[in-house]
């Protein structure tokens, strides 16, 4: 098996940008442990997206306990049949959708519970964030065709996406990798997933790097 310094990679990216099908696919390619969000458990979701201002501290809270119990549970026990881990989220998407979603006075308490609940959880060594214009996640999210999932608006995916930069941009301690495809599908193009591949099994500096992918 390949050896890998990143022991412990998270794929991010905004709804649809195609997280859950690339973590898969590595796993499959390196026999590496994978850990799936199990979205479809929480149910304020469903209402969030008709009612967010009501329904947006209970969803983010749930979601926020269990990625918390998940990450303990697979992630911060030593596996010696895996040689690294990928999940398709970090712990810090519950923070980062949080600061997108909730009154100031909301967050400031959802923060004090976050600091609680992570303080012992494991630092990803790499986070490939997949980067895709919001019409692209928009498009992908109306193909896999989850009704709840009609209610997203253009508006609502990009002050996701800012969320995302704007913690990027002011953090130093985990590196942090920007992959721009925009609407290219690493399902169909074998190179592009080699390349995507090179970067999970390359060490970078703490902090934020911006790949631009071309077209093959």
């Amino acid at each position: 098996m390949k050896s890998n310094p990143n022991r412990y990679i998270c794929i991010e990216g905004n709804i649809g940008a195609g997280k859950t099908t690339l973590s898969q696919m590595i796993a499959l390619e390196y026999n590496c442990k994978l850990i799936l969000e199990e979205f479809s458990e929480n149910p304020f979701l469903e209402y969030f997206y008709k009612d967010p201002l009501r329904y947006a501290f209970p969803v983010e809270l749930f979601f926020l306990a269990e990625r918390q119990k998940q990450i303990e549970l697979e992630a911060v026990q030593s596996d010696l049949f895996y040689n690294f881990i990928v999940s398709d989220y970090s712990i810090l998407k519950s923070l980062l959708f949080a600061r997108a979603n909730l009154s100031p006075e909301e967050y400031k308490l959802f923060y004090k519970i976050y600091l609680a609940l992570t303080q012992n959880l494991p630092k990803p060594d790499l986070i490939l964030y997949l980067h895709r214009e919001t019409e692209i996640v928009q498009s992908n999210i109306s193909k896999r065709g989850r009704l709840f999932e009609n209610e997203i608006t253009n508006e609502y995916l990009f002050k996701i996406q800012e969320s995302y930069f704007d913690f990027f941009k002011s953090q130093f301690v985990i590196p942090v990798v920007v992959a721009d495809l925009n609407d290219q599908d690493f399902t169909k193009d074998p190179t592009l997933f080699k390349e995507i591949e090179h970067i999970l099994f390359t060490q970078f500096t703490p902090g934020l790097h911006h790949i631009k992918i071309v077209n093959h």
